[in-house]
This record gives C-alpha cells, structure tokens and sequence, in this order.
C-alpha cells in the first residue's frame, strides 16, 4: 500500500524522521523503497545528474512527466513527489494548474514548486482544486541566475526574517510540506519549530522533519562539484541497497545531516 500524505502527516506528528531520495527510473523506485525510502522525489536535478546539463533550467515539463511515470511504474510503497520544471509554475495560476495536473495524471502525489511570497497565489489555488503542494523555498536552483550563484541563503537577518516569513505564509495558503535548502541550521530550525507541517532539509540541519539527498551525491556518483551538505554514503557500503539503508538509519536517529554537513 502506497504512502499517503495522511501516512506522513501522521509521522511528522509523532515525531518520526521521514527519509527522501531524489529518483528517476524504475529500478532505483523498487530498490530506495524496499531499502525504506518514503519520500520518492522526482527531481529536476535530473538536467544535470542524467541529461549532463550545467543546472536544472533545461528540464521540462514532458521530461519530468516521463520520469515520474517510471518512478511510480516501478514503486509500490513510496509517496510520489515530483518537481515543477522551471517555466511551468512561473506563469499564471491557471497555467500551473494545468502543468501540475500534467504531473499528478503521470503519478504523482504532491508537487513541489520553489518560491516564497510571489507563489503564494498560486499555491492557493492549486491547493483548493486537489493538487498538494511542497512548497521550496531558500537556495532555489530555478533562479540560480538572480541568486548569484549556489549560496546559503539567510545569513542576514533581513534574508533570515523573509525566509522565515516567506513559510508562515506558503503554510497559511496551503501548502502541506515545505522544503528549505542551504540555509543556516538554525534558521531551519525556528522555521520548523513555528509550522504545524513538516519540513524538508537539504543543507538546512538536522531539526528538519526530513532529509533529501541527490540520489548520485549520496552514492558519490556524480563528478560535479560536491555541496557541503553531502555525504557519501557508498564508502564502507558493500552495494547500493546497504548504503540507502544506512541513509535511512541516520536520517531516522537524527545522526544525518551532522554539524560538519550545516551551515
């Protein structure tokens, strides 16, 4: 039976640890789930770890459908996320709507589109016509241009304040998970400490509800350059199957992501 965001609801409440893995295909869908897996994200990362591009902005909305149809074809267990390409949510409300619904006919469960205060809007109004939304907020790599580059986002206290802002409000207007990448632990942790919905941390510390890895950073796979945030969970794993497991194990005991891996 497949996870449901009632199943995670009921987790974040009692205080469990949920375990996310970015994924693409079949195979990998079948092995991260029965390695413990809850959270499959079908992730635009994929423009850079399986297309080789530079970063996410030349995925697109038929690329993201494919592959969550071969995640979903080769699951069973895991909830189903799946990312919004850049350009499908930075249109109307109404035009989101029709691209998300794209992806939850592929499959998916939840989408999850990056913005603050500006998606708001939109958020709303996918939530009230049936499209959950994991909202994504700090480091967003759809606007690496206007970032400036891959930076922690909230070290000042003017960032800090937005950002934390920012996700009272996405919360507010519906959306039922919110993930924050590469801010400042503490920051992430004041923003999940104040939400009633669990949040996701990718560069955020380890008072987040759960934890997300780029499948091929966690397997040290991907001759990229290496966010701090990342370890490689395939050194002293004897196959690929045991280095998720033990993913999973300190995601779940609170031992992932250590100081060493926060900003």
């Amino acid at each position: 039976m497949r996870t449901t965001r009632d199943s995670l609801q009921k987790m974040y409440a009692e205080g469990k640890k949920i375990a996310v893995l970015t994924c693409y295909d079949a195979t990998f869908a079948h092995l991260l789930e029965n390695a413990g897996i809850d959270i499959l994200l079908i992730g635009d990362s994929l423009g850079s770890v399986l297309q080789g591009h530079a970063n996410t902005l030349s995925v697109t909305l038929d690329d993201m459908a494919y592959h969550t149809q071969c995640v979903v074809r080769g699951s069973s267990k895991a909830f189903i996320m799946a990312d919004m390409p850049f350009g499908s949510s930075q249109v109307s409300p109404e035009e989101t709507f029709v691209n998300a619904a794209r992806l939850i006919a592929a499959g998916a469960q939840m989408v999850k589109i990056e913005g603050g205060q500006i998606m708001a809007e939109t958020i709303d109004f996918l939530t009230r016509r049936g499209i959950p939304v994991c909202a994504h907020i700090g480091l967003m790599p759809q606007s690496v241009h206007q970032l400036g580059g891959y930076k922690v986002q909230g070290r000042t206290t003017n960032e800090a304040e937005q950002l934390f802002n920012d996700a009272m409000l996405l919360q507010e207007v519906g959306a039922a998970m919110l993930l924050l990448e590469t801010i400042p632990a503490l920051l992430a942790s004041k923003i999940t400490r104040e939400l009633s919905i669990p949040t996701i941390g990718i560069g955020a510390g380890i008072d987040c509800s759960a934890q997300v890895l780029v499948l091929h950073d966690m397997l040290g796979i991907y001759p990229g350059n290496k966010p701090r945030f990342v370890k490689n969970f395939m050194d002293g794993a004897s196959s690929i199957q045991t280095a998720v497991e033990h993913y999973v194990e300190e995601v779940r005991a609170g031992q992932y992501p250590s100081a060493e891996h926060s900003f």
